[in-house]
């Protein structure tokens, strides 16, 4: 494990915040995650096991000569599943240190944003998983105003989940604007620049990382932006936990950075 799941003392004095280095580097390591689990696990795992399909894994998608229903809506279903597991565990282990704490916050908050963002993204765009989902399902234009309902709700109700969890895991005050940035505004660039780095290497074509890596980071995160003015007036901040600077975090961070861009930025291709 990256440090101890123990009790770590907290600070409260505000001339101590937290270590920006540190955000960046678990932002690199969730975001990896987010994006992996979404392409490699729920696009080319359920591709290969369900249809023995062979294909290219890149950092911005799954391409395969077969797919079906439930290979596209794969990556959506993964990181919501991702995303529901890190909030329960961010709920129930109370002895974790601020920095995993925060890792848990900021993975759950990538999962669940990307997953509930695409339903809203494909509705509105008739581009991408949900797209291919309800291709052919009729009439189409309901089943597209449907995705699009379904992603303004569930889209809504992550960023007040965000929003709490986040005053109450992290004790992050409400009127604290300084410390949202910095708990927010740094992971949301800091997944942009990392999925476009990746994208400039990928073999899909130059189009995908507008339409694909960079909607889904800027597209998708971009509420986290003004996210300080959805928490729930009745949640109550809960012990300051602040990020201390890490270098193992760091170092993991760098190492899974490395492996986005040179590996899965130009793609791997699998057999199934």
């Amino acid at each position: 494990m990256l440090d101890a799941m123990s009790t770590t003392p907290t600070q409260n004095h505000s001339t101590h915040l937290d270590d920006i280095p540190t955000i960046c580097a678990i932002s690199v390591i969730a975001g990896v995650l987010s994006t992996m689990l979404h392409e490699g696990l729920g696009h080319a795992a359920t591709a290969i096991l369900t249809l023995h399909a062979s294909g290219t894994l890149c950092s911005l998608a799954w391409s395969s000569q077969q797919d079906s229903r439930l290979v596209e809506a794969g990556g959506t279903l993964v990181n919501l599943a991702t995303g529901l597991v890190c909030w329960f565990l961010l709920r129930t282990v109370r002895s974790a240190s601020p920095t995993w704490r925060f890792f848990l916050l900021i993975a759950m908050s990538f999962n669940l944003l990307a997953g509930t963002g695409y339903f809203f993204y494909s509705g509105v765009s008739n581009f991408g998983d949900w797209a291919m989902v309800i291709h052919g399902l009729e009439p189409h234009w309901l089943w597209r105003t449907g995705l699009v309902a379904l992603g303004v709700v569930s889209y809504y109700g992550t960023v007040l989940l965000i929003g709490a969890n986040l005053v109450q895991r992290m004790g992050a005050a409400r009127n604290d604007a300084r410390r949202f940035r910095r708990l927010l505004w740094v992971p949301y660039f800091t997944a942009i620049i990392l999925d476009g780095l990746a994208g400039l290497f990928n073999p899909i074509g130059m189009r995908y990382v507008l339409l694909s890596a960079l909607a889904a980071s800027a597209g998708g995160n971009c509420w986290l932006l003004w996210l300080r003015y959805y928490v729930p007036k009745r949640i109550q901040p809960g012990e300051t936990q602040i990020v201390p600077r890490s270098y193992t975090w760091i170092a993991v961070a760098v190492i899974f950075a490395a492996v986005f861009i040179g590996v899965f930025g130009p793609g791997i291709h699998l057999n199934g």
